[in-house]
């Protein structure tokens, strides 16, 4: 059985109080959090915890040293090595261990009865197009350049029409992207696989044209702010090269936030104190440091991150770019995906993030996903070219697009079924993957087509697409569409309702601390540059 079939919730209930997390359910009542036997020296220590106001004891936590001894610290100020022991003991082995680390979290929160929020997108009869020049105008010469401000110029004065064409790179395309389940988004080049996943993350640029709707939970764009409840990670790697990897996470997490998780602290603290239930002492400390803001606190999640993106042996190493040696294409890809992964975000759309990877370690982060999806019921769409069939296996719903048009969208046993349905057959040799992307193409379509005494004729993707509709799991989808999302099951604490994820003055602080790094770490720039304006002369 799958782990997220293990932890399927109801949906929370409003409260009545100001906390998010509260529920009108009654709360269980244990003794003691199971297989934890404490002696009266550390009973002691979670008294006097346990004493403190609530935004002191979710600052503190009961660090095991080496020689077993307790102690208490303060997560917002924890040392690199007590940091290390503590994910040491809870993820030992990535492949092993991230599993039984992430059911450990699980099982703290779900057993004082508190619900996860969730993510469900809906997009509905959505379509984009773009307005662009088609054939040897669309070329990146100095010609095209030059001609295209003059033609834009006289554009503006109404002198002369616009030459450019009217592109759709999405055609009407409807569905439902369900949380706890993984999501794989494939099609050939140019199918509208990038469009879909940034209209999805509500990351679309100004000058395309945009109709249809995207919901998540059944809310509006414009009632939340989806570029914090969603992250998009991009296919190309943006980054500062002289910035190390650690760094650059450390960066973008101190910058995005610690969302909900503080607010999901405080009322599981408040709940087990109440149940008089004493927490693991490692998961304790973890989830107080995520919880917490500043820049010591924020490299609990980046060291986790980097253990689950297999980066902790270029963790110290400069990024790099095309004037400066750094690390290799791969390490940069899942520098990428870390940047957004140690951010709150609980929608995730990823573009191509296993570009330049190798099978094995594409296999061992999606594993991580994977459970991660499962566990804490996130929403993931993944888009990846050409993945090996033991990548292809780890997800749950499968989208295929074609020529802009979603010619299969549904549970991945069932894909082979619907083409076979419409005559064409993968054979048993033959990746699902690579089928499914050559299947709509009409230079690899026919040797695929399964009825030989039946003459054959191209299968176009907008026949497939109509073909789907009456298929009995585009149907089904047709009918959860027609139904609105229900709004009272959305969680408070699921869509962000703030444009940033810390104040103003601690953005600007985290900025100013990065510019002084690169400054000292350029200061021979500086001190020359410096000296050659005081030996200037007047």
């Amino acid at each position: 059985m799958e782990s997220g079939d293990l932890y399927k919730a109801a949906n929370s209930l409003r409260a009545s109080s100001s906390s998010f997390w509260r529920n009108s359910a009654k709360d269980t009542i244990f003794s003691k959090s199971s297989n934890e036997v404490m002696d009266d020296d550390e009973a002691l220590k979670w008294a006097a915890l346990e004493k403190l106001p609530t935004y002191n004891r979710l600052k503190r936590g009961l660090f095991t040293a080496s020689n077993g001894e307790v102690n208490e610290i303060d997560v917002t100020d924890i040392g690199a090595l007590e940091r290390k022991k503590v994910l040491q003991r809870l993820v030992g082995a990535v492949e092993e261990d991230n599993e039984k680390f992430l059911l450990k979290l699980r099982e703290r929160i779900d057993r004082v009865g508190i619900h996860i929020p969730k993510i469900e997108t809906r997009f509905e009869h959505l379509t984009v197009e773009a307005e662009a020049h088609v054939g040897s105008r669309a070329l990146p010469t100095f010609f095209n350049f030059v001609v295209n401000i003059v033609e834009s110029y006289l554009n503006y004065l109404h002198i002369l029409s616009s030459k450019k064409k009217q592109v759709t790179i999405l055609k009407d395309v409807s569905g439902i992207v369900r949380p706890c389940r993984m999501t794989l988004l494939l099609g050939p080049p140019s199918s509208g696989k990038t469009t879909l996943l940034l209209a999805l993350a509500g990351k679309l640029g100004q000058d395309l044209k945009v109709s249809g709707r995207v919901t998540y939970n059944g809310h509006e764009m414009n009632e939340f702010v989806p570029q914090r409840t969603a992250a998009y990670i991009s296919q190309n790697d943006v980054h500062i090269g002289e910035m190390t990897v650690r760094e650059t996470l450390s960066f973008s997490a101190r910058c995005q936030g610690v969302g909900s998780r503080f607010d999901l602290l405080s009322e599981l603290s408040r709940r087990e104190k109440a149940a008089k239930i004493k927490p693991d002492r490692d998961i304790d400390i973890y989830m107080k440091a995520t919880a917490s803001e500043g820049q010591e606190a924020n490299q609990m999640i980046t060291e986790y991150i980097l253990k689950i993106l297999d980066l902790e042996i270029c963790a110290d190493t400069l990024v790099g770019d095309e004037m400066l040696r750094g690390i290799s294409g791969g390490q940069r890809k899942r520098v990428t995906t870390g940047e957004m992964l140690v951010g709150p975000a609980k929608a995730l759309f990823m573009d191509g993030i296993s570009t330049g990877l190798d099978s094995s370690t594409t296999v061992q982060i999606m594993k991580c996903l994977r459970q991660i999806v499962h566990i804490l019921e996130g929403t993931a769409v993944i888009a990846l070219l050409q993945p090996e069939p033991e990548t292809y296996e780890l997800f749950d719903d499968i989208i295929l697009l074609s020529d802009g048009q979603i010619v299969y969208q549904g549970p991945r046993e069932l894909v082979l079924e619907f083409f076979e349905s419409m005559g064409f057959k993968c054979p048993e040799r033959k990746g699902v993957a690579d089928f499914l992307q050559e299947v709509t193409s009409r230079k690899d379509q026919e040797q695929y087509w399964m009825h030989k005494e039946k003459p054959y004729s191209f299968v176009t993707a907008n026949e497939f697409s109509e073909a789907f509709q009456s298929f009995h799991v585009g149907s089904k989808i047709g009918d959860e569409l027609a139904v609105p999302f229900d709004k009272t099951k959305n969680h408070p604490a699921a869509l962000a309702a703030n444009k940033y994820g810390i104040s103003k003055k601690e953005l600007l602080k985290a900025n100013f601390s990065r510019e002084y790094l690169l400054m000292k770490r350029n200061s021979f720039v500086y001190i020359f540059k410096i000296s050659l304006v005081g030996l200037r002369k007047p």
